[in-house]
Formats: structure tokens, C-alpha cells, sequence
């Protein structure tokens, strides 16, 4: 096993790819989010929807679920190529959940106003992507890798905290530290840029 190798496998370290045992947590906060928002009877959208946990887990909560991912996991996954769009009417869904998606892309913005087109009044995003400039990478480049290196292969884009802010100027975004017994949410800026492996975006439909 090669020491990259090695890096990746640690299990205290998420390196974008989704092996670590606190990669969830970044969910469970966004859970936290649709729980609070939740009335029986609204319509969700699950994006990288995966193996379909999620999706069940919002179903859970009232919501009608729609899943879409771009490769067959879940039985209920509609097969969608996210950087050609939604193929969904105007202010189809309250929620839109966007689950590590946006780095897989080359046109996120793209992504992000077909979000606002399909989402109704009022209508909620909650939105993660890893960070590519927590401590560990910074830690790493001493070794010579980049997040490029370390991320998982199919990622597209790398964002920093000043990326997503450029991409959610009216959102709130936030963090978690996942180590220990310090598992609290991040809003700092400063904190979260550093301390957190993953952003969490929450916007309404009219702050996209």
C-alpha cells in the first residue's frame, strides 16, 4: 500500500471519498434542517441521491420523494445527467436536497439556477461539498499533494469557503468539527474554513 494510500485509508480523516465513518455527518446536520422544515404532503428533491438512504430517510419525515443520480444504486433513482439540468417544471419541489454533488460538476452555477427554477416559494435547499482547504489538506501539501490528489477521483471542482460564498452570496453556510467529543456545528467563517471537511449550504428559494 502506497503512503497516499495509507492517508486515506486513516479512519479519523474524510478525504472526499467517502470512506470515513464522519463522511454522514455533514448529513445528519442537513437532516437536522429538513426535520425542522417538514409538513406531510411536500415534495423533495434527493440529488446524488446514491443508494438511496436519504431519500428514504426524507420519506420518513412526510416528504414525497423524488431520487435522480446519474447511475443506478437505489430502485427508485431516476437517471439524470445533472449538467444538462433538471428535467423538472418551474416550482416542482419545497426541498432540494443536494448531497456532495456540486464537486462531480463542471458547470456548477449552472446546477445552482436550475436549483432556484425547480424549487417553489419558499422552497429550501440544503447543500453539501466537501471543503478542499481543511487543515489536513493544507497539512498535506508539506508532502506534495494537492486536494486533486487526495479527493475522490471523479471530482471536478475543489471549493473554498470563498468559492462557496461566491456561489451562495445570501446563504448560510456552515461547518462541523467531527473529531472526539467536539462535534459541534461551525458558523464562523474563519473556523469553518479550517476546521470543517465539508461545507453545509441552507438557502431559501429567494436567497439563491
Amino acid at each position: 500500500m502506497g503512503f497516499l494510500q495509507f492517508l486515506k485509508n486513516l479512519p479519523l480523516i474524510d478525504l472526499g471519498t467517502g470512506h470515513a465513518r464522519h463522511w454522514a455527518k455533514s448529513k445528519k446536520v442537513c437532516f437536522r434542517f429538513a426535520k425542522k422544515f417538514a409538513v406531510t404532503g411536500k415534495t423533495a428533491l434527493d440529488m446524488g441521491c446514491g443508494d438511496g438512504f436519504w431519500s428514504q430517510k426524507l420519506t420518513g419525515l412526510g416528504y414525497n420523494v423524488t431520487s435522480v443520480d446519474h447511475e443506478m444504486q437505489y430502485s427508485k433513482t431516476r437517471i439524470v445527467d445533472l449538467e444538462k439540468g433538471l428535467p423538472f417544471p418551474d416550482l416542482s419541489f419545497d426541498l432540494v436536497w443536494s448531497s456532495d454533488v456540486l464537486e462531480h460538476l463542471y458547470t456548477p452555477n449552472h446546477l445552482i439556477r436550475e436549483i432556484k427554477r425547480v424549487l417553489g416559494p419558499g422552497g429550501l435547499l440544503l447543500l453539501t461539498t466537501p471543503n478542499s482547504y481543511f487543515w489536513l489538506y493544507t497539512f498535506f501539501k508539506i508532502f506534495g499533494y494537492t486536494p486533486k490528489d487526495l479527493q475522490n477521483p471523479d471530482h471536478k471542482k475543489f471549493f473554498s469557503l470563498k468559492d462557496v460564498m461566491q456561489l451562495f452570496p445570501h446563504a448560510k453556510i456552515f461547518g462541523f468539527f467531527p473529531y472526539a467529543l467536539l462535534k459541534f456545528t461551525l458558523s464562523h467563517p474563519l473556523l469553518t474554513h479550517y476546521l470543517s471537511p465539508t461545507f453545509i449550504v441552507v438557502a431559501k428559494k429567494e436567497s439563491l
